[in-house]
This record gives C-alpha cells, structure tokens and sequence, in this order.
C-alpha cells in the first residue's frame, strides 16, 4: 500500500510542479478538458501571501511521497505521519473544490487532477487500516 501511495503522491507531485513552473514563466496552461482554467488559477484563492498554491502543492505531495516511501522500506511508524498528512491534504482539497464549485463557479482541471489525487491517497490510507498486512 506505500509503496502504490507513493506513485499516486508522484502524480500529485508532476501535476504541482506543471502548475509552479506555468505561474513563474508566466503561461497559460493548456485547459483541454473543463474551461475555466484562468479564471481559477487567477484568482485571489490561487495565492497565500503572494506564493501560488501550487508550491505549496508540491511541498504537500514531495512530503506525502517521502513519508510513503520511507513506510515502504520498513519505517512503518512514519505511516501514522502519512496519514495525517493524507487526511489534511484531502480536506484543503474538499475546500479549493468548494471553492471552484461555489464561489470561483469555474474547474481547473489540473487542480481537479490534484484533487482526485489527495482523496486517492487518502482512501489509500483507510483501506491500509482495514488490511494492514498490505502496507508494504
């Protein structure tokens, strides 16, 4: 189970790190499946003190990945740590899709991706709890 929370967190990282470097280069991203890219990214919610969510994403998901793929290689108290950082990371995404859903009314995909990827790895994390012989 850490070891397939670990390249879930991989996706995670690429799709965080796709966003930063479009922020600093000063692109738009290519939104080819949902419209409405721009407008979230551009938002005040797409900063927190003038730093792009996204870096902070990919801090999120360098973390998530570490913490499992050190619980892979038999450090498995650092699995307790992934947890909480699993369970954290899926509640700010159920607030930024809030966010887009209610307030922004437009959907990044990208966001979407790291959306689907917080609550994958967070569903990781409860099935570890009901079959904790599969954590390897």
């Amino acid at each position: 189970m850490a070891s397939l929370a670990a390249l879930v967190a991989l996706v995670g990282l690429g799709d965080a790190i796709y966003l930063t470097v479009y922020h600093y280069n000063g692109k738009q991203v290519q939104c080819t499946i949902v419209s409405g890219c721009e407008e979230v990214l551009n938002s005040s919610y797409s900063e927190i003190a003038g730093i792009p969510l996204a870096v902070f994403g990919a801090l999120a998901y360098f973390t998530a990945f570490s913490l499992a793929t050190l619980a892979a290689f038999d450090y498995r108290h650092l699995w307790k740590l992934f947890s909480l950082q699993a369970l954290l990371m899926a509640l700010f995404s159920g607030w930024l899709l809030y966010v887009q859903a209610y307030i922004i009314q437009h959907f990044c995909q990208y966001c979407l991706l790291s959306a689907a990827v917080s609550f994958t790895l967070f569903t990781l994390v409860i099935v570890s709890y009901f079959f904790p012989k599969k954590l390897e």
